[in-house]
């Protein structure tokens, strides 16, 4: 077992470490990016291919303090709905480039807080999106639910618009920790949001919870845990609070002095395991659980499970295509992501153009090192044979990409048959030991580095 002191030292702690949903991540990708270039991209996708369709909605009531994503607050619908039309055009756009037959296999809402939208808006966008592409056979269509933010109303809209699977974000249920990370829920509106979507037939459920976040401690994330696997989650999601108040100013308002030192972090984020451990589920990755019917369980035990900008999937789909401002969109050929500000995403959507103002296309071992640092997340495991015969790649070369990470992360994998097992004692650096294969994050001197 790693000790405390190798862990910090070896950067467990580092909220600047990636977590590499994609490769390269999102800071090494290109400004000035050709919007052509991705409208290309879509014209490539094979007719009656399935794609993963990802529609961000940036708004929010409140902005939580903690969050890190690209969201922006409003009082009013007016925002909303000037942004759904932009949404419908966009759609619109790529409706007019994709080939015939191609048909959406995921389909997930994220933000900000999509249930922000009134039912009518909700009907209205669904109609849109399936106007450029139908569904597939057994598509999931996933939406991210804030119970502070959703009723009746809107839970009907989205049960009559195919929504199948919910994603709930609870962080923590302590109040205390609550009001200092900006972000009231309390538990008895998370259940009332739960029971009205089983009521209307939607029983798969996916629940996030953090810890190291401010004043949390052992019986307050036991409270909180307990708390959550009283819910009946069907996946969880056990997630590092990440302090980066130099990359989102708001995370400004949380009193550092209150964080949890590097003991605390390990000690809490042990109890949570732990504890949804004892409940039956599963652990998957780095900071996954759940039940083993689940589908995330049954891709894992498979070995077909996939890494992408929601975290760990089973989506098999090749292209992900992101709408709204900021959305990424993940292409055989590369990364597009759009606009980030939503004036100007909406300027560009408008005016019937795809909103690309940054992107990366692949290259050179982009391709082989993506699989590997995939892989390594995924399974904690590298069949460097197998990547290279699915890659059409030299196997002693990519075994050469892990020359120097024994010295670097000593007694933490094993390396024989071309194969490469990272030990079970050591999977908490499995981010660590994926950034040594990170080309982009690679010093001169040949030793990784955060950025």
């Amino acid at each position: 077992m790693q000790t405390l002191t190798q862990l910090r030292r070896l950067g467990l702690f580092d909220a600047r470490v990636p977590r590499y949903t994609s490769y390269p991540t999102a800071l090494h990708f290109k400004p000035g990016f050709s919007p052509d270039t991705a409208a290309n991209w879509i014209q490539a996708i094979p007719a009656g291919d399935t794609v993963s369709l990802y529609v961000h909605i940036p708004f929010c009531r409140r902005l939580c303090w903690f969050c890190a994503c690209r969201t922006q607050g409003t009082a009013t619908a007016e925002p909303v709905a000037a942004y759904l039309e932009s949404l419908k055009t966009e759609l619109a756009t790529i409706k007019g480039l994709v080939a015939p037959g191609v048909k959406i296999e995921h389909l997930h809402w994220g933000g900000g807080t999509p249930t922000l939208l009134q039912p009518d808006m909700i009907t209205d966008l669904t109609a849109a999106i399936l106007d450029t592409m139908p569904l597939a056979e057994n598509a999931q269509f996933s939406v991210e639910i804030d119970p502070s933010e959703v009723d009746d109303a809107r839970l009907d809209a989205l049960a009559a618009a195919g929504m199948n699977r919910a994603s709930i974000g609870v962080q923590d249920f302590d109040p205390m920790i609550q009001e200092v990370i900006g972000r009231p829920q309390s538990y008895e509106i998370t259940k009332q949001t739960v029971d009205g979507l089983r009521a209307r037939g939607i029983t798969s459920l996916n629940m996030d919870i953090l810890y190291g976040l401010p004043h949390q401690n052992q019986a307050r994330i036991t409270d909180s845990v307990e708390k959550l696997i009283s819910l009946g989650p069907d996946r969880v999601a056990l997630f590092g609070y990440a302090h980066v108040p130099w990359m989102a100013r708001r995370q400004n308002l949380i009193p550092t002095e209150a964080l949890p030192s590097a003991e605390e972090r390990l000690e809490l984020f042990n109890t949570a395991r732990d504890m949804f451990l004892d409940a039956g589920l599963v652990e998957i990755g780095i900071d996954h659980f759940a039940l083993p019917d689940d589908g995330l369980a049954t891709a894992h035990k498979a070995g077909t499970m996939r890494r992408n900008f929601q975290g760990y999937t089973e989506d098999t789909s090749q292209v992900l295509i992101g709408v709204g401002a900021s959305s990424i969109s993940r292409y055989p050929q590369g990364y597009a992501q759009n606009e980030p500000a939503t004036a100007k995403y909406q300027a560009a959507a408008r005016a019937g153009n795809l909103s690309v103002s940054k992107g990366h296309a692949f290259g050179g071992d982009d391709w082989v090192r993506s699989r590997i640092i995939e892989l390594i997340l995924c399974d904690f495991k590298v069949d460097f044979a197998q990547v290279a015969q699915e890659l059409h790649d030299d196997v002693t070369r990519l075994v050469s990409m892990a020359d120097g990470l024994a010295d670097a992360m000593p007694d933490t994998f094993d390396l024989s048959d071309n194969v490469l097992t990272i030990h079970e004692a050591s999977r908490p650096l499995a981010r660590i030991i994926a950034r040594h294969f990170d080309a982009y994050e690679m010093n001169a001197a040949g030793h990784s580095q955060a950025v």
